[in-house]
């Protein structure tokens, strides 16, 4: 066990880092402070303060390296990073970033999740669009690594069961189109007769939607390859594509911007976000750790879910109110928004 695990640590990240052992963390999910964009109150302090973005980057990468090197080879690095307008337009840095860490063959790119912000800050330039949105890069060491898909979004799969009453308007469309088909009598029997035994299937609950295709309406599965789908089309007239279990996981993950009562940290990122990746990257008892713990964000997320946690922050009054919040959190019901 490492040695650091359940703390919040006052200290340069990468001075703590080289202090911890190599393949001792499952889990690393940060987001360092954006480029000279935002007063952490510490302007001698860390990282976000450069002259240029290129020293900035070589900063973040001297973290990032030392990030992988005590990430285990089940484990997983996520890094969230701001974008910068540097003379009036965007500079890319998150993505500069993703493919100058994936050039360094130490780790490859296992999605870039987005977070999409439903209450993005204003802006008064009229010839920008307001930015919304913001990349989670999740990169690996080995295709070992842990990734619980059924736990991420769980809440949203079960809402959706009780929520989701099926139609009665279910499957009109088909008989419609069948009706209106080239298919012969017979075969326009029995693909109403099947089209009928999905749409009970649904009310069942024994799967959760289907897809159907009728010979001369719509194009062959897959464009067109050969399969045991195209084969039904082509013979039968129709095949009906069945659509088993939960709605599909996707790499977009909608979340307000954190707005938390007497957190003077001037960039939260959502303790949802958090703990729906700490969900799909760890179990329970793994080690998180956050080289840019702020203001705890990540240990709180990682203690309500019952994993250990290692922050780390150059600022004093950051390492304060991350583990004041720590201290008297209750466990935060944001698992759910």
């Amino acid at each position: 066990m490492c040695r650091y695990y359940d703390q919040v640590i006052i200290g340069d990240s990468l001075e703590v880092l080289k202090g911890i052992d190599s393949n001792s963390i499952d889990l690393i999910i940060t987001s360092p402070p954006y480029f000279q964009q935002r007063d952490y109150g510490n302007r001698n302090l860390g990282i976000g303060n450069e002259n240029s973005e290129n020293k900035y980057l070589e900063n973040l990468f001297e973290i990032f390296y030392e990030s992988v090197r005590v990430t285990k080879l089940t484990g997983t690095i996520v890094y969230n990073i701001g974008d910068k307008y540097l003379n009036g337009g965007l500079s890319l840095i998150p993505y500069k970033f993703a493919v100058r860490a994936i050039e360094s063959k130490k780790v490859f790119l296992v999605n870039n999740i987005t977070w999409a912000k439903l209450n993005p800050t204003p802006r008064q330039d009229k010839r920008k669009l307001i930015q919304s949105t913001e990349p989670f890069f999740i990169f690996a060491k080995t295709k070992k690594y842990q990734f619980s898909l059924e736990n991420y979004l769980k809440h949203l799969d079960e809402l959706n069961r009780k929520q989701g009453i099926p139609s009665k308007k279910l499957g009109r469309t088909y008989f419609e189109l069948i009706a209106n088909s080239e298919l012969t009598k017979t075969e326009k029997e029995n693909a109403e007769q099947q089209l009928n035994k999905a749409i009970q299937s649904v009310y069942k609950r024994e799967i959760s939607g289907f897809r159907m295709k009728i010979r001369g309406i719509h194009k062959l599965a897959y464009g067109g390859q050969a399969g045991g789908r195209n084969n039904q089309i082509i013979n039968n007239g129709f095949t009906i594509i069945k659509i088993n279990g939960n709605k599909l996981k996707k790499d977009i993950i909608e979340s307000p911007v954190e707005i938390t009562k007497d957190n003077k940290h001037p960039a939260v990122y959502p303790l949802y976000i958090i703990q729906e990746l700490i969900k799909l990257l760890t179990e329970e008892g793994d080690i998180v750790l956050d080289p840019f713990n702020g203001s705890g964000t990540t240990c709180l997320a990682a203690k309500n879910l019952k994993r250990h946690y290692i922050g780390i922050d150059i600022n004093p009054e950051y390492v304060n109110l991350a583990k004041n919040r720590l201290k008297h959190n209750k466990y935060e019901q944001e698992l759910f928004i």
